[in-house]
Protein backbone atom coordinates (compact mmCIF):
# COMPACT_ATOMS: atom_id res chain seq x y z
CA UNK A 1 0.00 0.00 0.00
CA UNK A 2 1.34 3.39 -0.95
CA UNK A 3 0.19 5.46 2.02
CA UNK A 4 0.78 3.11 4.98
CA UNK A 5 2.96 5.56 6.93
CA UNK A 6 0.50 8.40 6.45
CA UNK A 7 -2.42 6.21 7.54
CA UNK A 8 -0.50 5.07 10.62
CA UNK A 9 0.36 8.67 11.58
CA UNK A 10 -3.25 9.79 11.07
CA UNK A 11 -4.48 6.90 13.24
CA UNK A 12 -2.03 7.81 16.01
CA UNK A 13 -3.11 11.46 15.90
CA UNK A 14 -6.79 10.48 16.07
CA UNK A 15 -6.16 8.12 18.99
CA UNK A 16 -4.14 10.79 20.82
CA UNK A 17 -6.88 13.38 20.29
CA UNK A 18 -9.55 10.96 21.54
CA UNK A 19 -7.56 10.12 24.67
CA UNK A 20 -6.95 13.82 25.32
CA UNK A 21 -10.63 14.68 24.95
CA UNK A 22 -11.71 11.84 27.27
CA UNK A 23 -9.12 12.84 29.89
CA UNK A 24 -10.10 16.49 29.58
CA UNK A 25 -13.76 15.62 30.15
CA UNK A 26 -12.85 13.53 33.20
CA UNK A 27 -10.71 16.30 34.69
CA UNK A 28 -13.41 18.90 34.16
CA UNK A 29 -16.05 16.61 35.68
CA UNK A 30 -13.98 15.86 38.79
CA UNK A 31 -12.34 19.21 39.48
CA UNK A 32 -14.63 21.70 37.83
CA UNK A 33 -13.63 24.69 35.78
CA UNK A 34 -10.75 26.96 36.57
CA UNK A 35 -7.04 27.02 37.17
CA UNK A 36 -6.96 24.16 39.67
CA UNK A 37 -8.24 21.73 37.05
CA UNK A 38 -4.83 21.97 35.37
CA UNK A 39 -2.68 22.25 38.52
CA UNK A 40 -0.46 19.25 37.96
CA UNK A 41 2.23 17.81 40.19
CA UNK A 42 4.63 20.77 40.02
CA UNK A 43 2.40 22.99 42.14
CA UNK A 44 1.93 20.29 44.78
CA UNK A 45 5.67 19.59 44.90
CA UNK A 46 6.49 23.29 45.27
CA UNK A 47 4.03 23.62 48.16
CA UNK A 48 5.50 20.57 49.89
CA UNK A 49 9.06 21.86 49.51
CA UNK A 50 8.14 25.34 50.77
CA UNK A 51 6.27 23.96 53.77
CA UNK A 52 9.24 21.79 54.80
CA UNK A 53 11.49 24.82 55.27
CA UNK A 54 14.01 23.78 52.63
CA UNK A 55 16.60 26.41 51.78
CA UNK A 56 18.30 26.12 48.37
CA UNK A 57 22.08 26.01 48.58
CA UNK A 58 22.73 27.46 45.12
CA UNK A 59 21.43 30.46 43.26
CA UNK A 60 20.72 30.67 39.52
CA UNK A 61 23.28 32.56 37.45
CA UNK A 62 20.51 34.53 35.72
CA UNK A 63 16.76 34.66 36.09
CA UNK A 64 14.51 35.83 33.26
CA UNK A 65 12.97 39.23 34.01
CA UNK A 66 9.42 38.02 33.35
CA UNK A 67 7.32 34.94 32.76
CA UNK A 68 6.96 35.86 29.10
CA UNK A 69 10.73 35.70 28.56
CA UNK A 70 10.84 32.35 30.34
CA UNK A 71 8.05 31.07 28.06
CA UNK A 72 9.95 32.40 25.04
CA UNK A 73 13.09 30.47 26.00
CA UNK A 74 11.06 27.32 26.59
CA UNK A 75 9.39 27.70 23.19
CA UNK A 76 12.73 28.27 21.47
CA UNK A 77 14.15 25.18 23.15
CA UNK A 78 11.18 23.11 21.97
CA UNK A 79 11.44 24.51 18.43
CA UNK A 80 15.17 23.79 18.19
CA UNK A 81 14.60 20.25 19.43
CA UNK A 82 11.79 19.72 16.91
CA UNK A 83 14.00 21.01 14.09
CA UNK A 84 16.82 18.65 15.05
CA UNK A 85 14.50 15.65 15.35
CA UNK A 86 12.76 16.55 12.08
CA UNK A 87 16.07 16.88 10.29
CA UNK A 88 17.23 13.43 11.37
CA UNK A 89 13.90 11.80 10.50
CA UNK A 90 14.01 13.48 7.07
CA UNK A 91 17.61 12.46 6.55
CA UNK A 92 16.80 8.89 7.54
CA UNK A 93 13.76 8.73 5.27
CA UNK A 94 15.66 10.31 2.37
CA UNK A 95 18.54 7.90 2.71
CA UNK A 96 16.11 4.96 2.72
CA UNK A 97 14.50 6.21 -0.52
CA UNK A 98 17.82 6.62 -2.34
CA UNK A 99 19.21 3.24 -1.24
Amino acid sequence: MKYTLEIAVAAIIIIFAAVFLVQNAAIQANLGEGEEAWGGADGGAAELIESSGYEPWTKPLWEPPSGEIESLFFSLQAAIGAIIIGYFFGYWRGSRKTA
